[in-house]
């Protein structure tokens, strides 16, 4: 049995009508920079997340870039982040010449760990950049309890979390920004690079707009220098359809997810030799199913050669990649990444999974650990 992933073409098939009628709309009008599907995305994407204004952006990685823009952020200034994340995360703060400091993960939830943040803020920090891992929320409570304390500003990075919950608040909602990615392997992909970036206050919602449009309001007068960082109204177009569908996509990823527990609990291998770490009381979106499993890698191939895709996020945390070793980080300095890097290996769970392929990967998995 072959079994991908993520089975994009699968979700395709459901939503092709739409989705070419959509796009058939835009090349009518020939309006593709910004302009009415760009608007009416962004206000669907806001009430969705339960936030006041969205702005939409070329891709999640400029979202970030953006929100840190929108502060002023740049040399000599620091900003804390999680090193067990995908790599823009980071790089965008160095982009800037602003220094990421890491603090490590707490190991259930792989989100940067509230207890660790407080010894992590110094006088040059001015911004804490949470990450929403795989669909999880982190937990922001404590964490926008010390940003009051100290004045610094909170963003969001909900690209894997569009739709997630912590205590009935969506992810990009309770920081001073949210960051999103409609990369295609995304809950809500598009059909190539986008994002948004979410704010309540006006002033910073206005401010990402003229940003993303080279600092401009009105035409070729600049307020400051920004960038083209715009949405394309095709993929907006493509986007407010595939919103439509969301919940849905999500619910079955929810299900997916539950579904191998059980699989796993039924062949006595959870706990033991593959172990899912719990999920808090909160809405998790399941953007991957993440497993922590001994001979990671050994599994990882035994699976490819069965015919499953898995994939590994992330197999090097930050503080350890060869572009950041001038900030002195060492081997053992952040030990959950570490041991979530080499442990952590993703499973498919796209909506589309049936129970003969769930049922399939569990067996091979049980059959690598007799």
């Amino acid at each position: 049995m072959k079994i991908p992933l993520l089975d994009l073409q699968a979700q395709y098939r459901a939503i092709q009508p739409d989705v070419e009628a959509a796009v058939a709309a835009v090349f009518a009008a020939q309006s593709f920079i910004l302009g009415p599907h760009v608007q009416a995305f962004e206000q669907a994407l806001a009430t969705y997340s339960g936030v006041a204004h969205a702005c939409g952006v070329s891709s999640g990685t400029d979202a970030l870039l953006m929100a840190l823009m929108a502060e002023g952020i740049g040399a000599g200034d620091e900003v804390i982040t999680t090193p067990y994340t995908f790599f823009a995360t980071a790089g965008s703060i160095a982009r800037l010449g602003a220094k990421p400091v890491f603090v490590d993960i707490d190991p259930l939830t792989f989100n940067l760990s509230p207890s660790r943040l407080e010894a992590a803020v110094s006088p040059r920090t001015k911004a804490i950049l949470p990450v929403h891992l795989y669909g999880q929320m982190a937990d922001l409570d404590p964490i926008m309890e010390v940003a009051v304390r100290h004045k610094l500003v909170v963003i969001e990075d909900a690209c894997q979390a569009i739709g997630a919950e912590d205590h009935g608040r969506r992810a990009g909602s309770i920081g001073h920004y949210g960051c999103f990615s409609f990369f295609p392997s995304k809950n809500l992909g598009g059909a190539g690079d986008g994002g948004m970036v979410t704010a309540n206050d006006p002033a910073r919602a206005a401010r990402l707009r003229r940003l993303r449009n080279h600092g401009m309001e009105p035409k070729y007068y600049h307020h400051f220098v920004g960038g083209n960082f715009r949405l394309d109204a095709l993929q907006a177009a493509v986007l407010n359809v595939k919103l439509r569908h969301l919940d849905a996509w999500s619910q079955a990823r929810q299900a997916n997810a539950e579904r191998y527990d059980r699989l796993f609990a039924a062949r006595g291998i959870a706990g033991k030799l593959v172990v899912v770490p719990p999920v808090r009381k909160s809405r998790h979106i399941f953007n991957q199913y993440v497993i922590r499993v001994p001979r990671r890698d050994a599994l990882l191939a035994f699976l490819k050669e069965k015919g499953i895709g898995t994939e590994v996020y992330y197999p090097v945390p930050l503080h350890l990649q060869a572009c950041f070793r001038s900030l002195g980080y060492r081997r053992g300095d952040l030990p959950e990444s570490e041991k979530a890097a080499a442990e952590t290996l993703a499973l498919p769970v796209y909506p589309e999974l049936t129970d003969e392929q769930a049922a399939y990967v569990a067996d091979r998995i049980t059959e690598f650990h007799p």
